[in-house]
């Protein structure tokens, strides 16, 4: 009885450790035969892609039809989200310009001024329904200016729908633009046009045709070394252009930044105003890359250029100043570019100059040919005008690595104290003058003010032009 007491005892010790033990082995049985089998069904998924993931992070109807597989979800969810962000043909957020651009199939007939693009049958009904009227102008505030530039109508269209065919098929891009408004004045020339339309076209490195409405035959033989740079291909007159042409990319008016100057952070590839000034320098075929440095080792005298005015604005005592420039140490030159001159031999003229002055004005525009240090000085008249003119000519030097000096004239040196009492607002309150306007502002201190120039105060700034020079 004891014996068999102790032997239960000693089983009921053993059995659990044997239970326990048996159930070890059988789990890791199955374990070893669901592992074996699981090789068969795996589905790998890829490092990037959590598993996580919620099913319906991609749409159904893209995970139905993707015929790519589980290894690429991520690409096709960049297309699905490009798709839903479609940009708008047509963008007229900028203050200065409206801009279309488009891709596909485009059909152009420019004397009916019509832009069309086919799209695909598949797209948004709102997509295939879409138009614009645009005024290709980088001035689209200015009523004045607009009055005198043409309305172009751009549509997408279905591509069954009723189009005209296409007689010229290009396989370059098109830019349209106009030379409306205040072309002729060099200024104007080049920050309503010849600057935003470096900024836009740029890009194609020649590859592209422009096609102008509103064309000056003048102005494009003028231009000519700039147009032929940017485009390889003819020039086609929009208004007057019979022809259905056909693209596969177009943009319709032109990208503006700010005045005679460019924004790098919206260039589409990054230019900036030290590569426009490159290119005006190779368009031109001038020489010099870079001003005079002074030194204990430099014989050579600067040059100065000083842009004279002969109706507006001018300087009454330029004799003066050509001799107290020259008791200073530089080589005089005096100039005016107008209209009958030769652009091709003003900027040779310019880019021979170390330094160039003059008052406020359009002729200040040919610091688009100095060489890179040179530097800028603006003579300011009367009128409240600092602003604008550093805005003008002051931002424009400074983004082409120019150095550039302003000077602001006393009421002593200027004409105005000959045609109005010194109490007159036109002295005491020149805001009042330009409250009135553009034109009231225009009238007294552009139009009727000269200057007569303290040599004495002035040779100061000149002292400072010499003194970048020895930079």
């Amino acid at each position: 009885m004891g014996h068999h007491t102790r032997l239960s005892k000693s089983f009921s010790r053993r059995e659990p450790q044997k239970l326990g033990l048996a159930l070890l082995v059988g789990c890791l049985l199955v374990l070893m035969t669901l592992f074996a089998v699981s090789k068969l069904f795996v589905i790998p998924f890829p490092s990037s892609v959590s598993l996580w993931r919620p099913i319906h992070a991609v749409p159904p109807d893209i995970m139905e039809e993707d015929k790519i597989g589980l290894h690429q979800p991520d690409a096709r969810n960049q297309n699905v989200k490009k798709k839903q962000e479609r940009m708008p043909l047509c963008d007229f957020s900028s203050r200065r310009s409206d801009v279309c651009e488009m891709d596909g199939d485009i059909r152009i007939h420019g004397n009916s001024s019509s832009i069309f693009l086919l799209v695909s049958s598949n797209s948004n009904t709102s997509e295939t329904h879409e138009s614009w009227r645009i005024k290709p102008h980088a001035r689209k505030h200015d009523g004045f200016i607009l009055s005198r530039v043409g309305e172009m109508s751009v549509k997408s269209l279905a591509a069954y729908e009723q189009v005209p065919a296409c007689a010229v098929n290009h396989t370059v891009p098109a830019i349209i633009f106009s030379t409306g408004g205040y072309m002729g004045n060099p200024f104007h020339d080049f920050t309503d046009v010849l600057i935003p339309l470096f900024i836009t076209s740029s890009q194609y490195h020649g590859e592209v045709q422009f096609l102008i409405s509103e064309i000056v035959p003048n102005w494009i033989t003028k231009y000519q070394p700039i147009l032929k740079q940017l485009s390889h291909y003819e020039i086609i007159d929009f208004n007057k252009d019979d022809t259905v042409r056909c693209y596969p990319h177009a943009i319709v008016g032109l990208r503006f930044h700010k005045e005679m100057s460019i924004d790098p952070l919206k260039a589409p590839n990054g230019q900036t105003m030290i590569d426009f000034a490159q290119f005006m320098r190779s368009s031109f075929a001038v020489e010099r890359q870079s001003a005079i440095k002074l030194g204990p080792d430099q014989d050579k005298k600067p040059r100065l250029l000083i842009i004279s005015r002969k109706r507006t604005r001018s300087f009454t005592n330029v004799k003066e100043i050509v001799e107290m420039a020259e008791g200073l140490g530089f080589e005089v030159v005096v100039a005016e570019a107008n209209s009958s001159s030769s652009l091709v031999d003003f900027a040779q003229l310019v880019n021979s100059c170390d330094v160039m002055m003059g008052v406020h004005g359009a002729g200040l525009t040919n610091l688009v040919f100095l060489p890179t240090n040179a530097v800028v000085i603006q003579v300011v008249p009367l009128g409240g005008l600092e602003k604008i003119a550093r805005a003008d000519f002051g931002v424009p030097s400074l983004d082409m690595k120019l150095r550039y000096l302003q000077y602001t004239i006393s009421e002593e040196e200027s004409t105005l104290i000959q045609q109005y009492p010194r109490d007159h607002a036109v002295f005491k309150d020149p805001a009042s003058i330009r409250n009135q306007g553009w034109l009231a502002l225009r009238a007294i201190y552009l139009v009727k003010q000269n200057v007569k120039l303290d040599v004495v105060r002035f040779k100061g700034v000149l002292l400072q032009a010499l003194d970048f020079l020895h930079q």
